[in-house]
């Protein structure tokens, strides 16, 4: 006699190893077949009725008790209400706090809450508060030092704090209203309480040239010193450094032809390209990917290594960038410079004529670059402009440009998304302020290296599994259910009808059907925004968007940190002798795992044990939720500068009108997206012509009761730049016929959305690094251009 689903589900969540998750993984866990899969979800439905189980906050299922308390960082909303994000996120989803139940926490802030479930006639609403703080995360405020009335304080930037900070003593520093400073919080805004706090330091007159970069460093808290025990482990370790004596321990590749393709101002070069063409058994191709080999420098343990482990990455700002490791290293001797012999970590791939994996093997290498190329020269070169280049050269990138084209191919048939997000290079003046904008190159040399890092990435990823050994990967989870249903209440109202669980093919032919239409940008965005971030963990899952089961960072040590434990873990490998792996991708790769499994499982264990308790017995999962959030900071810092640098030149075009995108509703208005500058404005409901505007959210749209008006995302329409807020990152618009203006108080109303910026690029003239294919931010791959975070 079967078990019923309801009894199986019951026994299955109160199992001591079990993490709450969402439906359909939870089907996919117990075995769940696809025809059974609607009986299934009625049992969970009804087993939820009678509050056996409970959605959790991310509708992540679990018994009742498990969720009524969980510690998580806290997120303010300027509007009163805020997040909590779990520490943990496989044991909650995102809580909701409602205004007034936050006590005095501020974003940031560590804090233990209560989840309150309460059913209504929409079902089951999930909320939350506040009750303790028990870690403060920001205790210092960047901001603008103000005199109201004889009575002194600062005005924070950002949306970070939300209300003012007033100085007792507002004569520390010898600073001067006008002043940017840096303040201390001593008493915490709380219902009747006021902030309050001291200045700590004076970063100069707000406005001046440098003053905005140094106010987001000090904002986000990003380590920007190196201490000198740190640059003493890097000039000691190039001391130690001899390429001849070393070149005897590896596999000498400097009589190669090996190629750099990086940006025009790049560098940092941490990656090279050598490709063969093969004729031995199914092999056609022979794709050498060289990865500069920071391990040989960066010893674990070492105060470099430990710095590094801090920073986790680098962070890039327009004309300044923050290393992740010491220049010495990023810019010397670690970069793959044309004509110097350097080390590397080598994968080597072969492939069929279709683009499929049939072997890769991977050694410690020594190359000398024999040619150091732009975006833009390798291009040319494909288009046929030859003249003054090598005919290996030449014949290099056209070797090139066939498999990557049958790479691409082939991971498109596995369902891989590749979103269209347009995106911009800013033009700066010699004080570092924007003066221009224009479209980003795109070319196909740029898809290139993405397709091969992405292949160099997957084939380390498939060597760890195949092995038993424990690594961080690149996860990337499916998106929800209730991901799926917000983008589909969005596309019908946008005229696609799509089918109710959706499949990557769907969302490839429904992208495909968009390009090139006016809602294309705003389609692509609701795609990208309807999935989940990702994330560095040690968890055995895939990476949803790049339609791979098995993946991680390999191909950028010099800065990001995830990729430095990959080369160590690859180290371990070697020297066990089980740097060899055969059979193709995915099914194929997969018909010898079982034997090799076996015959690698004791050297995995050892390796694994070590890997394990690297940094300082800082354990994997560990490590992966601290190298998440550095990436987050970055990513939020450099978002944030840019879009004060765009904000600061918008606010000398005041009343200029433009015709714009409408790329998201919310109940308090719309956002525009300007077309040249790619940042989206606020258009608040008091700033539409005169009517009742009834605003449905959900499915993006906004109708005039009496005029029967109707706008909706994806719609073109022309707007006039009304006040611009650089303090509160904020760009207020208006449209035509709107009623008689009401200007906003400063840092009053909706910040700007910070998806506006995603988009926006820097030229970066110079520093120490720059980003290429196989980064990944929320969709984690698919996206155009070289600022990817896959």
């Amino acid at each position: 006699m079967s078990i019923p689903f309801s009894e199986r589900i019951l026994r299955f969540l109160s199992e001591p190893g079990y993490r709450p998750i969402k439906l359909r993984p939870l089907a996919r866990m117990m075995g769940i077949a696809e025809e059974e899969y609607g009986e299934f979800r009625e049992a969970v439905d009804a087993l939820r009725r009678v509050g056996r189980i409970v959605y959790g906050g991310g509708n992540l299922l679990t018994l009742p008790d498990a969720s009524k308390h969980f510690i998580g960082v806290y997120r303010a909303n300027p509007r009163g209400f805020g997040f909590v994000v779990p520490e943990n996120p496989d044991a909650h989803g995102d809580l909701f706090i409602p205004p007034g139940g936050a006590l005095d926490a501020t974003t940031g802030d560590t804090v233990e809450c209560e989840v309150h479930r309460r059913q209504g006639r929409d079902g089951e609403s999930i909320s939350g508060r506040v009750l303790r703080v028990m870690q403060r995360g920001h205790n210092r405020f960047v901001g603008e030092l103000c005199n109201e009335n004889g009575r002194w304080y600062v005005k924070p930037d950002g949306n970070r704090l939300h209300v003012p900070i007033f100085l007792p003593d507002a004569g520390a520093k010898s600073a001067r209203a006008g002043d940017q400073v840096v303040v201390e919080i001593m008493t915490y805004p709380a219902q009747g309480r006021q902030a309050t706090g001291v200045i700590v330091e004076r970063l100069g007159k707000r406005g001046q040239p440098g003053v905005d970069v140094v106010s987001i460093i000090r904002e986000h808290q990003i380590p920007h010193e190196f201490p000198e025990a740190a640059l003493e482990d890097a000039r000691r370790a190039i001391g130690d450094y001899d390429p001849e004596v070393t070149a005897r321990q590896r596999e000498d590749l400097r009589q190669e032809m090996i190629v750099t393709i990086d940006p025009d101002d790049a560098r940092d070069f941490d990656d090279a390209i050598s490709l063969r063409r093969m004729t031995r058994g199914a092999a056609a191709w022979e794709l050498g990917v060289h990865i500069a080999d920071v391990s040989t420098f960066v010893k674990a343990g070492t105060a470099l290594d430990g710095e590094a482990r801090e920073r986790g990455n680098s962070v890039y700002f327009p004309r300044h960038v923050i290393p992740m490791l010491p220049e010495v290293l990023s810019n010397g001797v670690c970069s793959l410079q044309e004509g110097e012999p350097r080390l590397c970590k080598s994968a080597f791939i072969e492939y069929d004529e279709a683009g499929r994996v049939v072997g890769a093997r991977f050694a410690n290498t020594i190359i000398q670059s024999a040619r150091r190329l732009t975006y833009r020269q390798a291009s040319g070169i494909l288009e046929g402009n030859t003249g003054g280049y090598p005919r290996e050269v030449v014949e290099l990138l056209r070797r090139m440009d066939t498999l990557a084209r049958a790479i691409q191919k082939r991971r498109l048939a596995d369902g891989q998304i590749v979103l269209e997000l347009p995106e911009i290079e800013l033009v700066l003046d010699d004080e570092n302020r924007v003066v221009d904008a224009h479209k980003a190159d795109t070319s196909y040399s740029h898809t290139i290296i993405e397709m091969f890092m992405v292949e160099a990435n997957e084939a380390v990823a498939r060597l760890f599994e195949g092995r038993n050994i424990p690594f961080l990967r690149r996860i990337h989870p499916e998106p929800d259910e209730e991901g799926q249903r917000t983008l589909g209440r969005f596309l019908k109202v946008a005229g696609h009808v799509m089918p109710r669980k959706m499949e990557r093919a769907d969302v490839q032919k429904l992208l495909a059907n968009i390009k090139g239409r006016p809602e294309a940008f705003a389609v692509n965005l609701a795609v990208l925004k309807s999935m989940e971030q990702a994330v560095y963990s040690p968890k055995a899952e895939g990476h949803y968007a790049l339609a791979s089961d098995c993946y991680t960072h390999f191909t950028s040590p010099i800065r990001r940190y995830t990729d430095l434990t990959i080369h160590r873990t690859l180290q371990e490998v070697l020297e066990a002798g089980e740097g060899g792996q055969r059979g193709g991708h995915k099914g194929g790769q997969k018909g010898g795992r079982t034997a090799r499994r076996e015959a690698g499982r004791e050297a995995g264990r050892a390796i694994g044990k070590q890997i394990r308790t690297e940094a300082d017995g800082q354990d994997l999962a560990g490590l992966g939720r601290h190298l998440s959030f550095t990436e987050r900071r970055a990513a939020d810092a450099e978002r944030e500068l840019r879009t004060v640098k765009i904000l600061q030149l918008l606010s000398e075009h005041v009343g200029e009108k433009f015709r714009g995108v409408i790329t998201g509703v919310t109940n308090f208005g719309m956002f525009i997206q300007h077309p040249r500058f790619l940042i989206d404005g606020l258009v608040r409901l008091d700033q539409m012509p005169d009517d009742f505007w009834i605003v449905d959210a959900k499915s993006g749209c906004v109708v005039g009761q009496r005029t029967r008006q109707r706008f909706t995302i994806g719609d073109q329409i022309s707007v006039e730049i009304f006040e611009v807020d650089v303090g509160g990152r904020e760009l207020v618009l208006r449209m035509p016929g709107a009623r008689a203006p009401k200007r906003i108080a400063a840092g009053d109303g909706a910040k700007i959305a910070t998806m506006a910026s995603r988009s926006a690029r820097v030229r970066k003239p110079g520093g120490s690094g720059h980003r290429k294919g196989g980064g990944g931010g929320r969709s984690g791959g698919g996206r155009r251009g070289r600022g990817r975070r896959r």
